[in-house]
Formats: structure tokens, sequence, C-alpha cells
């Protein structure tokens, strides 16, 4: 199945950034055959939760980095192999699927991997002529490679001691040196034959498919020594018999470099471009093994799509997004310093809330907008436009609440105070979280800043707010890359904001501003509620004089 494609809002994203986010995929899903699925950037905070829950919608997944992720990579289904099977039968399987490595696996786990470079180096280096013992070789390896037939003993069993020889002497001398244990390779030899199983022979191997005497065949089976026949020659049963020897003595068992599937395409690159490996395994999040990454692979990666809402800042969307593919953005803030690999469908309005653009597009393109759907999109407007009262607010956001309104069966003034008590309730979270669930950066001339707010229908709670958000905003000013920071106790009641700021220079920036004495860190600012509209213009103005 294709990938989805992810409708995301920014980073501690508000109601309007997620319920955008929602619907729009919702859209999307109506009018193309193509897969499209909502993501959170963030936290969902109190007042989203509550609208979530009254229309009974589930909060989309969240997904903190849009990175390419090796998953996003076209992964080779290489299947694993056991590792008792012989070098010949892997540099066969090798060369019929052209793998140069293949994964060595049992019961789904990876134990190690065998390439064609491991291959040849147990054709050329190793010259011992125990090999067949030392790697505890199953005769049915050998009757594989040798394409033998098992004439005298069992096929099942281990090659568990003695060498290899070649039955080219007479009798007498083999006598010196044929051991307990050993595999003889020889021709229609009678003599051969008998001194080898008098010796204790382990296993005689017949070639050119020369017959066996009853004679030898009955003592061989006195003495358990195995008879094999195969129809190549001397030669060419003694070069090949080796490859017989299973692939776990060759294999590479330690220090596998292997990677998740859930490992990032940036964070592998270094490793990648030190290590000269043509594949690597790549296991998932239980440890089993799930296929093979080619360096070429990484060549043609599939970016992972993105429509972006309600932002168009680098600073404000989910980490990874330069690795993402962009192919929409829809939003109703001042143009940001996004980049993009291809002309993309920007619709950016000076609006007050997204949703509103997002129930035009569903107008637009003759879509009904369901009843849920319709509840997100109303609380959306009502929330970014704190019930009509921001500047930001237009008569399109009102119209479109209103229809909105109709459509899900709800009273704005009722289900906006109630959303409102349910966003402005405080007490299950910690300062840090209420400073950062509605908190933007931005950077203008040079200079980092960041901006929260909080709003709140009691003025009591948002004085308590202060004395706990100033310090914790001094030490995180400390302690970040940002210059200076603002954050907005807004009462929307009384339709009035205080302004709480740190950092060097920013009380200067605050008075220059708004042209009046701001206190040590804070300022009073009556019919100030919209950080986009009356805050963040300002402030970047005096920071550009």
């Amino acid at each position: 199945m294709d990938k989805p494609t992810y409708v995301i809002g920014h980073k501690n994203p508000d109601t309007d950034s997620i319920c955008s986010a929602i619907a729009y995929a919702h859209l999307k899903n109506q009018i193309t055959d193509n897969r499209y699925e909502a993501r959170r950037a963030g936290q969902v905070n109190n007042e989203t939760k509550y609208v979530l829950d009254r229309f009974g919608v589930e909060a989309p997944e969240l997904i903190s980095d849009v990175g390419t992720q090796i998953r996003d990579v076209a992964i080779k289904k290489i299947d694993g192999i056991k590792s008792g099977i012989s070098l010949k039968k892997a540099w066969k399987m090798m060369k019929d699927t052209s793998n140069s490595t293949l994964p060595v696996t049992s019961d789904g786990k990876l134990e190690g991997i065998i390439s064609v470079n491991d291959i040849a180096t147990a054709n050329m280096d190793i010259y011992e002529t125990r090999i067949l013992a030392l790697s505890k070789t199953p005769y049915r390896n050998i009757l594989d490679t040798l394409e033998g037939t098992m004439v005298v003993g069992d096929e099942d069993g281990y090659v568990e001691d003695g060498k290899i020889l070649i039955g080219a002497a007479n009798p007498d001398l083999m006598e010196d040196y044929i051991e307990k244990g050993d595999i003889l390779i020889t021709g229609n030899r009678f003599e051969s034959h008998l001194c080898a199983i008098e010796m204790n022979a382990g296993c005689i191997v017949v070639c050119m498919g020369a017959p066996v005497s009853k004679t030898i065949k009955k003592l061989a089976m006195q003495n358990n020594c195995r008879i094999i026949s195969t129809p190549y020659e001397t030669y060419m049963a003694a070069r090949m018999i080796n490859q017989s020897t299973p692939i776990r003595y060759f294999m590479r068992k330690e220090n596998i470099v292997s990677f998740m599937e859930d490992d990032y395409i940036s964070d592998m690159k270094e490793t990648v471009a030190k290590i000269r490996h043509r594949d690597f395994p790549v296991l998932d999040k239980s440890g089993n093994y799930c296929g093979m990454l080619s360096r070429r692979s990484l060549i043609n990666m599939n970016r992972k799509k993105i429509i972006l809402v309600d932002h168009n800042e680098k600073s404000q969307a989910v980490d990874g997004i330069e690795e993402a593919e962009i192919i929409e953005i829809i939003d109703h803030h001042r143009l940001g310093n996004l980049e993009t690999l291809a002309p993309v469908y920007f619709r950016n309005q000076p609006l007050g809330c997204t949703a509103t653009i997002i129930y035009q597009l569903y107008t637009e393109l003759g879509v009904e907008v369901d009843k849920k759907i319709a509840g997100l999109l109303c609380s959306a407007i009502l929330s970014d436009t704190l019930m009509f009262r921001s500047p930001t607010c237009t008569a399109l956001d009102k119209m479109a609440a209103e229809s909105l309104a109709a459509i899900a069966e709800i009273n704005m003034d009722d289900h906006a105070e109630k959303m409102f008590r349910a966003g402005s309730s405080l007490q299950d979270k910690s300062t840090e979280e209420i400073f950062y669930q509605d908190y933007k950066k931005f950077t203008s001339n040079g200079i980092k800043f960041g901006a929260g707010q909080i709003t709140s229908l009691d003025g009591e709670e948002l004085a308590v707010l202060k004395s706990k958000i100033l310090p914790f905003m001094e030490t995180a000013c400390r302690n970040s890359s940002t210059d200076m920071m603002f954050f907005m106790l807004t009462d929307v009641i009384r339709e009035s904001t205080e302004l709480l700021f740190v950092g060097e220079n920013a009380k200067v920036i605050v008075e220059q501003a708004f042209g009046e004495k701001a206190e040590e860190s804070s300022i009073v600012m009556k019919n100030i509620v919209s950080r986009k509209k009356q805050l963040i213009p300002k402030l970047i103005n005096a920071m550009q004089e």
C-alpha cells in the first residue's frame, strides 16, 4: 500500500492546528484516491482535548520527526538462510538472486551474514584438510555439493573428525596415513576401499559413479564407514568437497553493522560512508530481521510527503521538515522561511483562523461537512479568534463559525465558554507544560526569540501564574540559544494582556514596540489579545529599527 501523506500542524499545537489537520485530511480523502492522515507535532492541550472529546474524535498520532527513515527506503526483502547450508548452496543463491550478501537467521532473528567476499576467502585462503570435521559438516551437505548418493550409511549425521584424502597411492602406502574418521576420495579401486575400511575411515567417496562391490558394501556397513557415490571425477570431487562446509563456519557473527527500521537516514549516513559494505541488515522494533538495505537504495529515498497547516515557518515545523517533501501549505500567518523541493499548492489568507480556510475549501469543492468535522472547525475558529474578540477576526471567520455551529448543532456562546474554561484549567500542568503549550519561535534581524500565550477567563488565575512563569522564563532563556522570550497572559473577559519578557534588551524592544513604559519584566496592555497580529509584528518592527 502507498504510504500516506501526513497533514500536520505546528509544534505545541493549539486547537486550530489540530482540528484543521483532522478536517483537511478528511477532505483530501474524500476528493482523491490517495491516503491522507492527520498527525500532531506536540502534546494536545486541555482546550483541544475538550473539543476532541466533545465531538468524539481521537487525537491524531504524535509524530516528532518527519525525517527520512530506513522504513522510507526500498528495503530488499531477502529471505534469511539457515546457518547449516553449504557454501556452494549459498553461492548459488547469490547468483540466482543477484545479491552479494545474504542474511543468516534463526526463528526470525539475525544470526550473521555471509557475503561473496566471505565465500571467496573460504575458497582461496582455507588449506585446512580437516575443515569438514572442524565445521561439523552435515553429510547431507556433502551429498548436495557432490550431487552424490549415499550407497552405505545414514544420510543424517555430521563429520565429527578426520581429514580429506585422495586415494591415489597404493594400499601399502595408504595404510601409513589413513586415520580414523578420514574421508577418502577415490575411484573404482577395491584395494583402496578395503584399506580405508580396515583403517577405520569415516567415509569413502567413490568418483565417476563407479560401482561398489557387495563385499565392500558389507564391510563398510559392519565398520560404520559411509560410502558416497558421485558422478564427478576425482579432481573435481576433491576441489568441490570443501564447498559443503556450512556457512556458519565462515559467516560474520560479531560486530555486524545493522540498522533499525525507525533509524533516520541522517543518523546512519556517516556509518555507511565509513564501512564499505554493499548491504546492511535491517531489524524491526522486536529485533527481528526484516530485510537488507543497499547503499544504492539510499540514492532513491522516498521522502515523507507532508501538508502543513496553520504555519509556514521552519522554526515552528516538526523536526526533520527539511528532509520531507512538502506538497501543500494552508495557513493564515505571515510568510515564513520554509523552502520546498518543488512548487507546492500554497494558500495563505489574512483570516483569523486556518479552519476558516478549510471550511472554504469544503464549500468550493462541494464536499458536505459532517457534524463532527463542523464541530471541530467551529471550535478552532472560536479558539483562534477568542470568540470573535481578536483583531485578526474577519467577517468571513464569523460567517464560517455560524454556519458550522448550525451543522454541529451547538450554541457558540455556551460551547466557547466551556472550551475556554477547559483550556484555562492549569491545575494538572507543570510550569514548563503551561509555558510551552502554545509557544512559537521566530527570527528577525538576527535575533532569535520565542513567544507563548495562555488565555483565561479568570484574571486571578493569571495573576498567580505570573509568579511561576517569570522565574521559569529566566532559566529557560539562559539555557537556550534564544535571545529573548515573551509570554502573553491574556484575560479574555477584559480583553487585555499582561506581557512578560526576559532577555537582553527585551525591555527596550517592548517599550519601543508599544510606546509605553514597562516594568522590569512585564507590561499590561489593554485591547491586546492577538499574538499573531498585535504582538509579533510590533516586536519585529522594533527589532529591525
